[in-house]
């Protein structure tokens, strides 16, 4: 056998990677001693007597309302969270574009530290929090969950463009400089359109992400969906609830099919 042969034998045979297994060993260990702080009874919950609540429980939601009038209301209500979505979606495009150019170094390093800590600050905190604070500073609807959504959203896509914005090459614009094209002429013509059609694919899931999130946060009073499935539980009336669960299943199915759909069109452009 030659040096390099068995350099490269010896290479393969690693052997048992230690670290793996103390890292699973770690987690299942976690994951038992969740189970036992939480100290969940299974002989209660699946007792003969929770299992005849649960299922009458759920026979209440059927059959759902399907009545002209509610029907309505649950379409404007899919409409107002849809609405709610894409507004918020919109305004953290623009506002996560803004604070992706310094993020990316663009101005400085002041600049880009700062922008960094924004960007890291609005998406830490969830959207529900958001939401909460929307609603005691705006007041309850929907303008407090569009603020919420965009708050968040605007982290996220801010760090996203930031990050294509470094990873995109420097030839172009550096090219257009050099020719004597202004600094902004040569960002427009150069670096935005490498970078265009993958900040609209990460907006377009993010939107999908959002429909859900804003039906989560009608439950707080952010208005939509949410709040009306809210407000029909707490008076026991399921059959209208089950209605709007599934309105909110209709809406999340199409935006979601709709959305991969573009996404897939847009994959070859910057794939």
């Amino acid at each position: 056998m030659t040096t390099a042969a068995w350099r490269d034998e010896k290479r393969n045979d690693t052997g048992p990677c230690f670290a793996c297994m103390a890292l699973a060993l770690a987690l299942l260990a976690a994951v038992v001693a969740s189970f036992a702080y939480l100290a969940v009874d299974y002989r209660q919950l699946f007792s003969g007597e929770s299992i005849r609540l649960m299922a009458r429980f759920v026979r209440e939601f059927f059959p759902p309302d399907l009545s002209p009038a509610f029907l309505a209301k649950a379409a404007w209500g899919a409409l107002q969270t849809f609405a709610v979505a894409a507004v918020g979606t919109l305004l953290a495009m623009v506002g996560g574009g803004l604070l992706a150019l310094p993020a990316a170094g663009r101005f400085g390093l002041a600049a880009r530290l700062a922008a960094r800590l924004l960007l890291n600050f609005l998406r830490s905190v969830p959207e529900l929090v958001w939401a909460a604070l929307m609603v005691i500073a705006a007041g309850l609807g929907p303008f407090a969950g569009t603020l919420a959504l965009a708050l968040h959203t605007t982290g996220v896509l801010g760090r996203l463009y930031a990050e294509s914005l470094e990873n995109v090459p420097a030839a172009p614009e550096r090219a257009l400089r050099d020719a004597g094209s202004g600094r902004i002429a040569a960002f427009a013509y150069a670096t935005l359109p490498l970078v265009m059609t993958q900040g609209v694919a990460y907006a377009l899931y993010r939107l999908e992400m959002n429909i859900r999130m804003a039906a989560v946060l009608g439950f707080v009073g952010a208005g939509g969906l949410g709040q009306l499935l809210y407000f029909h539980l707490s008076i026991f009336q399921q059959a209208q609830a089950a209605t709007l669960l599934i309105a909110m299943f209709l809406l999340v199915f199409v935006v979601d099919s709709s959305s991969a759909a573009v996404r897939a069109r847009l994959a070859p452009a910057h794939g």
